[in-house]
């Protein structure tokens, strides 16, 4: 057997990722159309976008090293963008939905920055700075778009709360609506 390398470990890597963006790009249409707030259609909208052109850099990254771009089978992305596929077949009223959805898309930003923070950490052990550049700008992206999701929940979530008619208990509606979302440590928490 061939001993592996970690510029090896790199190239797997960047390949995981390049099919789990092309496995997004597919699952965010669906995701959009069931979406009820216009806000989150939009936040989706525009990653989908962003997503696109984060795909592009891993090709671009692939053919700066003269290595075929090629994609290998991103297990992890498929498993949540299945149970988030499954969350959608549910029948929730549409605050719950827009809820889900936001769950369902913070668990894809959590994984993607779980990967590109390691694959961007490769490139600069192995010297490869432009694909260092590269990955980092689309992990600074998929921050972005995971806050404006949190940010989304922020108003979605009590909706949701207040569409099947639950209540926070000991609170009235105002003082339920109002409380932040944020941990003992005073930052701020993932909708999910």
């Amino acid at each position: 057997m061939k001993e592996q390398t970690m510029h090896d470990l790199y190239v797997d890597q960047l390949r995981d990722l390049y099919d789990a963006e092309r496995q997004i790009i597919k699952a965010l249409p669906t995701m959009i159309k069931a979406a009820s707030s216009d806000e989150l259609k939009q936040a989706l909208e525009e990653h989908l976008e962003v997503t696109k052109e984060q795909e592009q850099r891993i090709a671009q990254i692939f053919e700066n090293k003269g290595e075929k771009v090629k994609a290998q089978k991103c297990k992890g992305i498929e498993g949540v963008l299945k149970e988030g596929a499954e969350l959608l077949e549910k029948g929730w009223e549409a605050a719950v939905l827009d809820a889900a959805i936001i769950a369902s898309a913070q668990r894809v930003e959590h994984y993607e920055m779980a990967g590109y923070g390691c694959a961007r950490t490769y490139a600069e052990l192995l010297g490869d700075e432009d694909a260092g550049d590269l990955l980092e700008k689309t992990l600074e992206e998929e921050k972005e778009a995971n806050e404006k999701l949190t940010e989304l929940s922020e108003t979605i979530n009590q909706a949701a709360l207040g569409e099947g008619g639950e209540e926070v208990e000991g609170r009235d509606e105002d003082e339920a609506i109002s409380r932040p979302t944020a941990n003992a440590g005073g930052r701020k928490r993932s909708a999910a």
